[in-house]
């Protein structure tokens, strides 16, 4: 059969690859053995580094061992003091060794704990608040003015809090004490005063976002009080005195204004009904009488006088001429 034909070898191209590959007799297989390394046990908890999957040394074994056994021999009275009990606003954070147990925090409810090995740190969930102490603060617009306020916080995360601080509740007292300084010096006195919804929101942004790592979240903020400085608060007193003194200026001229266009205008209805002024007197005289007066005083009208006037003027005139 003849296999140099251009169809045999076209055919020798487009043929599939084995499924398995051949090596030449010479070639030690195991050589090409591709060795996968074992998987690397978790040892993060929401990006936090642990020791909880490593493997434990011999004193670590002989240590727990020998609690075990403790436990066993002891078993009335050891009852009392594994068994270990968290309220539903709790949780226990628990150490065998010197190293996180896997599993988390534990509770509410019941958990075991091996004596002088285990320990555990309990942790309360419910929402915590405290002053911030007055702080003196140096405002945008240069016055100093002092400023406290009360942060609610509670623990989101009871590992982070246990293992990534110290004390968290002091970290987050100084924290929120140095955030509100930072706060308020970009703000000015008016703003401090009138935004103080807007300040306290900022605030709590910034500790929210500060106290995420630590576990801890920060429900809310309020400002409770701005503290003035006295001759500061003599100053703005005499402004707003100032002020209302000239508003009230320009009312009574304007209720002077409007009355005496209303008076105008009753003036030329009474002079255009006669009848209307002796009304009118006779109103005022009911208004005295109500008041018990003793003294009334009765105006004597112009028309009763008109012709006494009016014959003094020609006696004056007469005399004038006579001379």
């Amino acid at each position: 059969m003849n296999t140099s034909s251009p169809r045999l070898q076209n055919r020798a191209r487009i043929a599939p690859a084995p499924d398995t590959m051949r090596f030449p007799p010479s070639t030690d297989i195991r050589s090409h053995t591709i060795t996968i390394p074992p998987t690397e046990p978790n040892r993060t908890y929401q990006g936090l580094k642990t020791s909880e999957n490593d493997d434990m040394n011999c004193v670590e074994i002989l240590a727990t061992t020998l609690s075990i056994i403790l436990m066993v021999l002891t078993f009335p009275i050891s009852v009392f003091i594994c068994f270990k009990v968290v309220s539903e606003y709790e949780r226990a954070v628990i150490f065998r060794m010197g190293r996180l147990r896997s599993g988390g925090a534990r509770g509410p409810g019941v958990f075991f704990v091996l004596p002088c090995v285990d320990d555990y740190c309990k942790v309360d969930l419910r929402t915590v608040s405290f002053d911030v102490p007055p702080q003196e603060v140096l405002s945008k617009d240069s016055v100093t003015v002092t400023v406290d306020a009360v942060v609610y916080y509670r623990i989101s995360d009871p590992l982070k809090s246990v293992i990534q601080v110290s004390n968290y509740s002091h970290s987050t007292r100084l924290l929120a004490a140095t955030t509100l300084r930072n706060v308020l010096g970009t703000r000015n006195l008016s703003e401090l005063l009138t935004e103080r919804e807007t300040i306290s929101h900022t605030m709590q942004m910034s500790l929210d976002e500060a106290t995420d790592p630590w576990g801890v979240k920060v429900e809310r903020v309020e400002i409770k009080d701005v503290s003035l400085p006295t001759a500061l608060q003599r100053a703005m007193a005499a402004e707003a005195e100032a002020a209302r003194e000239a508003r009230a200026k320009v009312i009574a001229a304007e209720g002077e204004m409007k009355s005496s266009r209303a008076l105008k205008e009753a003036s030329e209805i009474i002079s255009s009904s006669p009848s209307a002024l002796q009304l009118r007197y006779l109103q005022t005289l009911v208004n005295i009488s109500a008041e018990k007066n003793s003294t009334i005083i009765f105006p004597l009208p112009m028309e009763l006088l008109s012709p006494f006037i009016s014959a003094g003027h020609n006696n004056h005139n007469c005399n004038s001429h006579k001379q």
